[in-house]
């Protein structure tokens, strides 16, 4: 395991470069997001997203939600309408996960089977720089049940040495988990988080 300080607001290109080369030999990255850490992997690698579940000794019945750089980045992986993609653009980059359809290039690991995804674009500069070249997992950085750690020192308490890297920034700006939002039909949150959206839009 390989730990990396690394600025939120301007990260350093190196350090970067140095994730996605990680990312790209099926290896695994915990990194900060806008709420709380996360455990990153290529989802079009399925024997990195089996490393997530080793990692986290999570249920492969619990699918795995993908966060990507920017808004049309969401059109490779799901289905959005144009209705839907207005809603999305007002709440993203942000707090928040929201599920749609996937398509067929999604691996059933990353959805444990199901037919939909939920998608992440986190308020943060670290997540849009080491997801630009594919999407990567989004789960947090910890033992599954267990408290979301708060702190580098509370994640190495958890997690063990089949992380590869961690990018360390700091605290994370919410510190708890994302709002998650099912847009699969009429926008519905379905798990609270961070910050409740108006879906009035």
């Amino acid at each position: 395991m390989k730990i990396l300080k690394i600025n939120a607001n301007n990260p350093e290109k190196d350090k970067i470069k140095a994730a996605i080369a990680i990312l790209k030999r099926g290896g695994t990255v915990v990194y900060p997001t806008d709420t709380v850490y996360g455990i990153g992997a290529n989802i079009f690698d399925s024997e990195a997203i089996q490393k997530i579940y080793h990692i986290k000794k999570r249920s492969q019945l619990k699918p795995i939600s993908a966060c990507v750089s920017k808004i049309q980045d969401i059109h490779k992986i799901a289905h959005m309408d144009k209705n839907t993609e207005r809603i999305v653009k007002k709440i993203l980059p942000g707090p928040f996960t929201v599920i749609l359809k996937k398509k067929n290039n999604v691996p059933g690991i990353l959805t444990s089977g199901g037919e939909k995804i939920g998608v992440r674009i986190p308020d943060s500069k670290v997540c849009m720089e080491i997801s630009r070249e594919f999407p990567i997992t989004t789960t947090s950085a910890n033992i599954s049940g267990k408290k979301i750690p708060e702190s580098l020192n509370d994640i190495l308490k958890q997690l063990d040495s089949d992380i590869d890297l961690i990018l360390d920034a700091g605290v994370c700006k919410h510190g708890i988990h994302s709002t998650v939002i099912d847009m699969t039909s009429s926008p519905k949150i379905v798990r609270k988080g961070a910050i409740i959206p108006d879906l009035n839009y």
